[in-house]
C-alpha cells in the first residue's frame, strides 16, 4: 500500500529555530535529516527530496534548521541538533522511540556523525567533513582560505561542489566554523569523541571529491578499534553528497534497517 506523506512545516523546536516534519506510516522509526551547506548556508528546504524519500520508506522524518556561521560557530549546530533529538523523543508523534537515527550530507554529515558519537544512535553521513584538524594541517601553506564565488542560494544542493577537490574553499568553511580560532581545531574534530558507546555509522564519499575521503577512513578505523560497526562506501569520481545519491541511497537504507532493527 502506498505510504501517503503528510508534511508539517515550520514547527518551532528551540528559540527561533524551526523544523519540517514528514510523517507517513512511521513503522521503521524516525530520522533526523540534517541539511548540508558548509555550516554557512542552506536550510531545511534543501532536503525536501531526501526527507520525502525517507518518509516513503516508512520513517518519521524531521528536518531542523540549525544555527549557521558566522553567528553559529562550533559547537552551535551540533547543540541544536542534539536539542532536536530530545524534542523528537518528547514529542507526541507516534513512532518507536528506540529506533532513531541521524542522516546528513556534507556539513550535515559532520553533525550526524557527532550525534552518533555522543548520543549512541545510528547515523548516515554522505561526504561528512570529519577530520577538520588533519585537513587543515595537511593543506597548511598549500591553499589559502577563499570563499567560493558560487551563488549557493540559486543552485540545487545536488549540483553544488561536484567538480572535485577545492582545498581553499574547504579551508574557508572550516575556519568560519571555528570562528577563525585555530585553537578550536582539535575540539571541533569528531574523531576526538569516538568511544565504545558511539552509534554505528555509515559513511559515503567520492574518491576525488570536495571533501577528502581520508576523514571517513580514519573514523572507520577508530570505530572498529572501539568495537562499533561501521561501513565506508567509496564512489568513483568527484561527486559530492547528494550528487551520488543514486549510488548511496539503497546501501544507506539497508544499513539503517539493520541497526535500527537490532536497537
Amino acid at each position: 500500500m502506498e505510504n501517503t506523506i503528510k508534511i508539517t512545516r515550520d514547527i518551532v523546536y528551540k528559540d527561533d529555530l524551526a523544523l519540517d516534519l514528514y510523517s507517513g506510516t512511521n513503522l521503521k522509526g524516525a530520522i533526523i535529516d540534517i541539511h548540508g551547506g558548509g555550516w554557512f548556508h542552506g536550510d531545511k528546504a534543501k532536503d525536501e527530496d531526501l526527507a520525502t524519500r525517507l518518509a516513503q520508506e516508512g520513517y518519521l522524518v524531521i528536518v531542523p534548521n540549525y544555527r549557521l556561521t558566522p553567528a553559529g560557530v562550533y559547537p552551535a549546530g551540533k547543540e541544536d541538533i542534539l536539542f532536536a533529538l530530545e524534542w523528537l523523543r518528547k514529542s507526541d508523534y507516534s513512532f518507536d522511540r528506540t529506533k532513531i537515527a541521524a542522516w546528513g550530507s556534507s556539513a550535515g554529515g559532520n553533525i550526524s556523525v557527532e550525534v552518533a558519537l555522543v548520543a549512541g544512535i545510528p547515523a548516515i553521513s554522505w561526504s561528512g567533513i570529519i577530520d577538520l584538524e588533519g585537513f587543515i594541517l595537511e593543506t597548511d601553506g598549500n591553499a589559502a582560505e577563499k570563499k567560493d564565488d558560487l551563488d549557493f542560494g540559486s543552485i540545487p544542493s545536488a549540483n553544488i561542489n561536484q567538480g572535485g577537490r577545492n582545498d581553499a574553499f574547504l579551508r574557508w568553511c572550516i575556519y568560519e566554523f571555528i570562528g577563525n580560532d585555530r585553537t578550536l581545531l582539535k575540539e571541533a574534530t569528531p574523531l576526538t569523541r569516538v568511544s565504545s558507546k558511539s552509534g554505528p555509522i555509515y559513511m559515503a564519499n567520492s574518491m576525488d571529491e570536495f571533501v577528502p575521503a581520508e576523514g571517513a577512513l580514519k573514523l572507520q578505523k577508530m570505530l572498529l578499534d572501539s568495537g562499533i560497526p561501521t561501513t565506508v562506501q567509496l564512489v568513483s569520481g568527484t561527486l559530492h553528497a547528494k550528487g551520488y545519491m543514486p549510488d548511496a541511497i539503497e546501501p544507506s537504507l539497508s544499513f539503517l534497517e539493520t541497526f535500527l532493527k537490532n536497537s
